[in-house]
């Protein structure tokens, strides 16, 4: 991995799936990639049926999600497998989910770092400020919006937003 402030896009990442097998970043070359911190014991947990919803409705138009359990705010207590299986089972995910790690502040993954880096807010790193706080990137692999947690994934807010990095074309760099 990068450090963040060397990254041109988050195609310069590479992270783990929760089988244990790394993924380049590079590979979402192109596409939408809505990037999500979730948790299982969560309040808002519920909202991975609307995640899931939103890669069912736009996958074929090229939009991602990107799940990264946390227990940032200790309501992650699962591990492995057993998040895929709760996350499959209770709300149909589909959409990858990545290995479980932390998503804010100095211990935060190189990945979130640069989230927070170029998702400012005052002037400040945006780190998640709670479980599901959701990162728009467009299909150059920058990041060009975010959505706190109450945000809900089906809200026109969201869905206004993907649409329109849908509709633009990846620029070669």
């Amino acid at each position: 991995c990068f450090i963040s402030s060397m990254a041109n896009s988050i195609y310069d990442f590479e992270v783990t799936t929760l089988e244990g097998k790394p993924v380049k970043l590079s590979a979402y070359k192109g596409k939408v990639l809505l990037i999500v911190n979730i948790a299982s014991k969560c309040g808002y947990t519920p909202q991975l049926g609307g995640l899931e919803h939103l890669y069912e409705t736009y996958k074929a138009q090229g939009f991602e999600v990107l799940g990264f359990p946390s227990n940032d705010f200790h309501q992650e207590p699962k591990n492995g497998d057993a998040i895929g299986e709760f996350c499959s089972r209770n709300y149909g995910v589909q959409f990858p989910v990545m290995e479980k790690g932390p998503v804010k502040g100095n211990n935060a993954q190189p990945l979130f770092n640069y989230l927070a880096e170029n998702a400012r807010m005052m002037g400040f790193k945006n780190y998640p400020k709670w479980n599901f706080y959701k990162y728009l990137i467009n299909r150059n692999g920058k990041v060009v919006d975010y959505f706190v947690t109450l945000t809900d994934p089906k809200s026109a807010k969201i869905t206004d937003s993907i649409e329109k990095c849908l509709a633009q074309k990846a620029v070669d760099n």
